[in-house]
């Protein structure tokens, strides 16, 4: 028996019950926590009947998959702001300081959603998101990168996994502004190394 399609919010009525679907959930993962995020507990706080939910989505994680891929794309866009505001900064330090401040939701928030990408969204949606990130760089006038797929991997990976590890170690209490900083330096020195061996060997 093949799965039932799920809806897809085409109407104005319809997106906004999507919507209220992903901020209910939201809100229940901020003050609740993950143990306490049910389908039912959703569609109650949302305004909406359990079998509207299941309309839209098949089960809690795609509700989470949902959650996550819109922050993304919002950190995307985010990149996008921070360098049309500050033309100063470089295009590496917008995108690590979009993924520090872009983000919404207390550490614990941040890393049920960073899981929810693995568990869910696979190779195919982290993918995204990385070639996203250097997109971005590759816009900007002052990164030029012609990279192989193990340097795009490290490069990509570097300031998300880095960021995941701060967020589950809020414990240390690391300053974000220096973070930042340090973040930055590290990429910017991967690419300047990149760039010297690229020279030794032209």
């Amino acid at each position: 028996m093949t799965e039932k399609k799920r809806r897809k919010p085409t109407q104005k009525r319809a997106q906004a019950t999507v919507e209220a679907i992903l901020e209910a959930a939201f809100q229940i993962l901020e003050a609740e926590g993950l143990n306490n995020l049910t389908t039912n507990h959703i569609a109650e706080r949302a305004g909406v009947s359990i079998g509207t939910l299941y309309q839209y989505f098949e089960d809690r994680d795609a509700i989470l998959l949902a959650i996550a891929q819109k922050e993304s794309d919002e950190i995307r866009q985010l990149v996008t702001e921070i360098i049309l505001e500050t033309p100063e900064i470089s295009s590496i330090r917008a995108i690590v300081r979009a993924l520090i401040h872009g983000p919404q939701g207390s550490p614990e928030t941040r890393i049920a959603l960073s899981d929810v990408l693995f568990r869910n969204g696979g190779a195919t949606e982290m993918s995204r998101q990385h070639l996203a990130l250097l997109a971005s760089l590759q816009e900007s006038a002052d990164v030029e990168l012609n990279l192989g797929r193990e340097a795009t991997f490290i490069l990509t990976h570097a300031a998300i996994y880095l960021l995941r590890a701060a967020a589950a170690e809020p414990e240390l209490e690391l300053d974000t502004n220096i973070l930042e900083d340090e973040i930055v330096y590290l990429m910017e020195s991967y690419i300047n190394n990149l760039s010297m061996r690229s020279t030794r060997t032209d």
